[in-house]
């Protein structure tokens, strides 16, 4: 029996293969817009989230809420009045959220929410699984107070699965297009020391495991939503650099240069997250792409 799912951040780079898959699977899929679109098959509501507003008839017949809102964190450089919209945009949404179900008594039994392996701060080497504790940074705090508003959730009786995401890799999208520009016009080097762990996933998985998770109703809590395998900023590099005929420059970029650039938002650089993806794998979710190799083939081709 097909579902009655709301999106947020459906226009993303989640969202927009996330909408296709459920629509083919069956499912009503509607969609919190901060602007009016035209998405086929897709009804779409308005919300202002700095605001506190929102069309209420967006719950009509929701069962399900899918939470992929949230400001772009490289969007912009880490001013204390952009961490404040980053942190605002996932925590504020969230009880926007709530609130509407609670007012207009929505049918909603589960909230799937995107999170981020910046929960756990950097970690060096240390294997993290979701029992390991939160840690400490902006990105750390961010995710916090984000996994904190969605666990109020449960408060209403509503199923809560938190996704803990690392790098999305996909086409020319993300992370990776911003990785290969320098590789592309022969500057690729590792960056730091080269040495931070990646928790890295192909598009095609994070949005298996949200529909995962919307079908398995004995997932609950968080998971880390990352191949089984992470690897070093050094190797994802090297790994890019091969698929794309570069050479790789024999030193690393300075950690002072990239802070000179980036200013804090370079600390989403060199954090080293060594995630482990026991937790999900022994619900039966099977990845169909475990292999950095694999992944960049797809993307890239042999």
């Amino acid at each position: 029996m097909g579902k009655h799912i709301l999106i947020t951040g459906a226009t993303g780079m989640i969202g927009k293969k996330l909408i296709s898959i459920l629509l083919k699977s069956g499912h009503e899929v509607s969609v919190l817009s901060r602007k009016q679109k035209k998405i086929p098959g897709v009804k779409v509501f308005l919300w202002d989230v700095y605001h506190h507003k929102i069309d209420q008839e967006c719950m009509s017949g929701t069962d399900t809420i899918i939470h992929l809102a949230g400001e772009n964190i490289a969007a912009q450089k880490w001013s204390p009045k952009r961490k404040q919209q980053i942190i605002d945009s996932r925590v504020l949404s969230t009880q926007l959220l709530y609130q509407t179900i609670k007012e207009t008594k929505a049918p909603v039994s589960s909230f799937i929410s995107a999170s981020a392996v910046g929960y756990y701060g950097d970690c060096g080497d240390e294997i993290l699984t979701e029992e390991s504790p939160s840690g400490y940074g902006f990105m750390a705090e961010c995710c916090q107070a984000w996994e904190q508003a969605v666990d109020k959730g449960k408060q209403l009786g509503i199923r809560i699965v938190k996704l803990r995401i690392g790098v999305i890799l996909a086409a020319k999208e993300g992370v990776l297009a911003s990785l290969e520009k320098p590789i592309r016009f022969f500057a690729g080097a590792a960056l730091g020391s080269g040495k931070q762990w990646i928790p890295w996933i192909h598009i095609d998985d994070i949005v298996a495991m949200l529909v995962y998770a919307l079908t398995q109703h004995t997932l609950s809590g968080a998971y880390n939503a990352c191949a089984p395998f992470p690897v070093t900023n050094k190797t994802l590099t090297r790994a890019i650099a091969k698929k794309l005929h570069r050479p790789v420059w024999p030193f690393n970029v300075p950690e002072k240069v990239l802070k000179f650039i980036l200013g804090e938002m370079s600390d989403v650089v060199f954090l080293s997250t060594n995630t482990s993806a026991e937790k999900i794998l022994e619900t039966d979710f099977k990845f169909k792409y475990t292999q950095l190799n694999d992944a960049l083939t797809d993307i890239y081709g042999a």
